[in-house]
């Protein structure tokens, strides 16, 4: 792709453009970080890219093929670190080397010990200039989910509640609490995530499908985990009936022989998991297996249950509340506002609010 040319001359600027790059696909990268890349010249704007879906080609890559002018000389942006080793591609410092660029910055080092602080001896032994730290504080925000997964043995986990004025989580009476521009920013939530966490009762009630159904980006719907103890989902759910378009796994401790051989006829994996001194399917366990799946940004849409276990466990990084400007009363039920309370009040956060109309969005980002 292409970006329209410009004559500022700003290193945060451009930073920022490459920021903007990386933010189109997080969620899509498989455990590759989602890396975003602008190449300049002469204070113009040649090209930009970022990292491809499941992770390949890497952002500089594309950024680099994107170009239709030559690049020597040229200055390069890029969020991470560039790869300086070869994997199921040759590393991206190659490509930087071979097309004679000037400078390149990027905002942070690799945390991954096969990149971490290789890049720049290589680059600057190949006479390129190297410029590190640019933007780093938002972007090392941006890649918290990322320096988790690489960091810890859980991966990175958002928790996403809908809840009344009252703070109730179900309403009796309709099937929504919030309004369609708090669910059209879950949709959008949900592309950037590689997977959703959901419970059985979720499924029994409510039957959802959990993809993601803005137009343009249906193919980033997540993967489906259903955490589903004794196999009480029904096959013919709404979940289990795109199976082989979307990757579902059924986490489970009681056998059923026969329903996992009928969840197998239609591509849904299962796996067991054991379960906690309450008898509930353990939670940290299932954040091992998920890592071991290949997945690293967890988003958990589910009810007041299972949402608050995980509270409980103290396994929330992101804390995302769409809230109605309307009370429920006699009509709500699933009251979470003292387990709420009791979460965020000891934890340092960073607090964020968006206005949607009649709803608003609380973010916490658990520090």
């Amino acid at each position: 792709m292409f970006t329209n040319q410009n004559k500022i001359s700003n290193k945060s600027f451009f930073m920022n453009l490459a920021l903007r790059q990386a933010d189109i696909n997080i969620g899509n990268t498989s455990t590759n970080p989602s890396v975003g890349c602008v190449i300049t010249k002469n204070n113009r704007i040649l090209s930009a890219g970022f990292t491809s879906t499941n992770g390949r080609p890497h952002a500089e890559t594309n950024a680099i093929n994107f170009s239709k002018e030559n690049l020597k000389d040229a200055n390069l942006y890029v969020t991470l670190e560039p790869c300086s080793h070869y994997g199921k591609t040759p590393p991206c410092v190659r490509k930087i080397i071979k097309k004679g660029i000037k400078k390149v910055f990027f905002s942070i080092k690799d945390p991954d010990i096969r990149s971490f602080d290789k890049s720049s001896n290589l680059l600057i032994s190949k006479g390129i200039n190297v410029h590190i730290g640019e933007s780093s504080t938002k972007i090392r925000d941006f890649y918290r989910s990322y320096l988790l997964y690489k960091n810890n043995k859980i991966p990175f986990v958002s928790c996403k509640l809908a809840i009344s004025k009252d703070f109730f989580t179900i309403n009796k009476k309709k099937k929504w609490i919030t309004n369609e521009y708090s669910r059209g920013r879950v949709h959008l939530m949900r592309s950037k995530h590689d997977c959703i966490i959901t419970s059985s009762q979720t499924v029994l009630k409510d039957n959802p499908s959990l993809n993601c159904r803005i137009k343009g980006l249906e193919a980033n719907s997540p993967a489906r985990l259903i955490l589903d103890n004794k196999l009480k989902t029904s096959v013919k759910s709404k979940i289990y009936k795109n199976a082989n378009k979307y990757k579902t796994i059924v986490f489970y401790n009681k056998v059923n022989r026969k329903k996992i051989k009928n969840f197998k006829k239609i591509n849904v994996k299962t796996v067991q998991i054991p379960l906690d001194s309450d008898n509930n399917l353990d939670l940290r366990k299932i954040l091992l297996m998920t890592k071991i799946l290949g997945f690293s940004r967890i988003f958990i849409e589910s009810g007041p249950t299972l949402t608050i276990n995980f509270m409980k466990s103290n396994l929330i990084n992101d804390l995302i509340i769409f809230k109605s400007n309307h009370n429920l009363y006699k009509n709500g039920s699933g009251n979470i506002k003292i387990y709420l309370k009791d979460f965020i009040k000891n934890k340092k956060t960073i607090y964020e609010k968006v206005n949607l109309m009649d709803d608003k969005l609380d973010f916490y980002k658990i520090k």
